[in-house]
């Protein structure tokens, strides 16, 4: 442990200090005595950690969907039916059956029935069809595939494309086609048993052992399927639940999609550990938004940052703030929308963390401290392996010195996120074996050690609050600077006119680097001379957008992360694109330069070097 103030840094005194370790502390030993049954080689698994609820609160309400809901021993009828069917078909601890279905109770009462014999769950997305779908299934490999009845015809784009379909069984609902393709599962399961399977199947059943296959949103390639144990799921709703200090009586709304890990691993885990009643939409709506929480008594709700975005761009609701919210939980609420979500919206306690699907460990911010991904003491970073290295942005590396090991950025520096690959902080990886090893970090700081690469770019201040930067890929260089593109779109959501920001860099021809353009989805009250004041007080000449591309929409994934490979691909050219452009022009001959009307003239001149940008 440090002995010096020195070595934590001078900026923070020496009680909030004591303050912010103490939250810490008590989260990570309140995690180490939920979980300490659940171990790596425990023959204990995620059902049995839940057996405490079921026993104590049986006719409690556990899951409360759009149209059913579950109390704990229904919950628990339908598991154990679920998992006697999986044993009349034959499967086996160990096989995999994929998952495709709407937000709604049955889909986590369906996976929790199979963990039960020990078959992994492979969530797939909701938004795939076609090739994207197929390419989820082969990695999966999955002998079974259960179909809400929602997403039946999507389903069936996918079928084509497989050399050895999955035998389907349909999960039907009274409002849906009762006329899809494929077995119906609700008739499959309704005369199997709802008690516990025999012992003896579970018997060979680790902490390890594989929970779920969950899939990366895919925006830059197909997506990869992230491994995800028992331990690991249990660690990360246990850990969820702990940071909001959740109880039993305690009711948690999730609008976010059920086969990613915020809504499926941390919303799900955290109400289910804690003994308490999720509320499930079946997406989100920022009309409803407001009215669920109040009508289902919500105190607690998992965020995406754009999700808290839209919601602040949204009208008033008159039930905004009359709400019993206690705590919201999740990640990417960026610094230009937290303090005034927080205060139109009556947010008791906003508990902000950073961690990725695949990732071995987690940052979290327990004090609430505006902007910040997470706080971590400086002798907890050291015993974790908690590091941020320097980061080429040019040749997309990880730099190293002289003697080939890596470099530690200094306060305020952004750097790569590492963390330590260990018994404590295992990374689980991926089903495709390439992938999981270009995720691996190998001789960072001694020769053998290994460390799991988070693939973005983090800054750490001198008090150990740690700061989202961007996602490496998306930073890109201007003018031989770095331009940090979450940074950039930032500033300009602050404009009253803009609801949304989407920042990257286009290539131009005769220039080095790529130059900035924003693309943007606008309200009434957008001027394009007031953003571009905006722009100019508080950007540096290199990080200025040359270009300007208002939509009519942004298109996002399901998880609600902006898509950026197809708007660079599409380019600055008015010739081809029918949305409004505008150009950062040096010529203007007024009070410097100004966003003008971008047209093809105006393009050929970038682009041969008249006009120098």
């Amino acid at each position: 442990m440090p002995s010096t103030l020195e070595e934590y840094g001078s900026g923070m005194n020496i009680f909030r200090r004591l303050s912010e370790n103490t939250k810490v502390l008590a989260t990570g030993v309140g995690v180490l005595g939920a979980t300490r049954k659940l171990r790596s080689d425990a023959a204990c698994d995620y059902s049995d950690m839940l057996d405490v609820h079921i026993r104590n609160r049986p006719d409690r309400p556990a899951l409360i969907g759009e149209a059913s809901s579950f109390t704990w021993h229904e919950l628990d009828a339908y598991a154990n039916r679920v998992a006697h069917w999986a044993i009349s078909k034959g499967l086996k601890r160990g096989d995999i059956v994929a998952l495709l279905m709407e937000n709604r109770p049955e889909f986590i009462a369906t996976w929790l029935g199979l963990s039960r014999i020990g078959v992994v769950t492979a969530m797939l997305n909701t938004n795939l069809t076609g090739d994207r779908l197929a390419h989820c299934l082969r990695e999966a490999d999955a002998a079974f595939w259960i179909v809400g009845a929602e997403l039946a015809e999507a389903a069936e784009t996918a079928l084509p494309e497989l050399e050895t379909p999955p035998e389907v069984m349909i999960s039907r609902e009274a409002a849906t086609n009762p006329d899809t393709v494929g077995a119906s599962f609700d008739e499959a399961i309704a005369d199997q048993p709802n008690t516990n399977v025999n012992p003896s199947i579970r018997e060979g059943r680790r902490g390890s052992d594989l929970l779920f296959f969950i899939y990366t949103s895919g925006t830059t390639g197909m997506p990869k399927a992230a491994r995800i144990s028992h331990l690991k799921a249990v660690t990360t709703g246990i850990g969820s639940s702990k940071m909001q200090g959740l109880k039993p009586s305690d009711r948690t709304y999730c609008c976010l999609p059920l086969y990613h890990s915020a809504g499926g691993m941390m919303a799900a885990g955290a109400s289910l550990f804690s003994g308490g009643a999720l509320v499930i939409a079946r997406r989100f709506s920022a009309k409803r938004f407001w009215s669920d929480c109040t009508q289902h008594e919500v105190t607690s709700f998992q965020y995406i940052g754009e999700l808290c975005r839209y919601l602040l761009n949204s009208p008033p609701h008159p039930d905004e703030r009359n709400h019993r919210l206690k705590c919201i939980v999740g990640n990417g609420l960026r610094p230009d929308v937290w303090e005034d979500f927080q205060e139109r919206f009556k947010i008791p306690r906003i508990a902000e963390f950073y961690g990725a699907t695949e990732g071995n460990f987690a940052l979290f911010n327990a004090s609430g401290h505006p902007g910040a991904v997470g706080y971590m003491p400086g002798f907890l970073r050291k015993s974790m392996g908690v590091e941020i290295v320097r980061f080429d942005i040019d040749k997309e590396e990880i730099l190293r010195d002289e003697s080939g090991l890596c470099e530690r950025c200094g306060l305020d520096e952004p750097g790569e996120l590492v963390i330590k690959i260990s018994e404590t902080t295992q990374f689980e990886g991926y089903t495709n074996p390439e992938a999981t090893e270009k995720k691996v970090l190998r001789d960072a700081f001694a020769k053998g050690d290994a460390y799991f690469r988070s693939g973005d770019l983090l800054r750490m201040d001198e008090d150990g609050y740690f700061y989202f930067v961007d996602r490496i890929g998306d930073t890109f260089r201007w003018k031989g600077e770095n331009v940090a593109t979450s940074e950039v779109s930032e500033v300009i959501s602050v404009d009253p006119g803009v609801d949304e920001a989407n920042v990257y860099g286009v290539p131009v021809t005769g220039t080095d680097g790529r130059a900035g353009m924003a693309a943007l989805v606008t309200n009434s009250e957008f001027d394009v001379d007031r953003l571009g004041s905006l722009i100019e007080q508080e950007l540096a000449f290199y990080a200025k957008p040359l270009f300007l591309r208002v939509l009519p929409k942004m298109e996002i994934t399901g998880t609600f992360k902006h898509r950026k490979v197809d708007l660079v691909r599409d380019g600055f050219d008015p010739s081809t694109l029918s949305d409004t452009l505008y150009f950062l022009d040096p010529r203007w001959d007024g009070s410097g330069p100004r966003y003008l009307p971008l047209d093809t003239e105006t393009v050929q001149k970038i682009e041969s070097g008249e006009i120098r940008v």
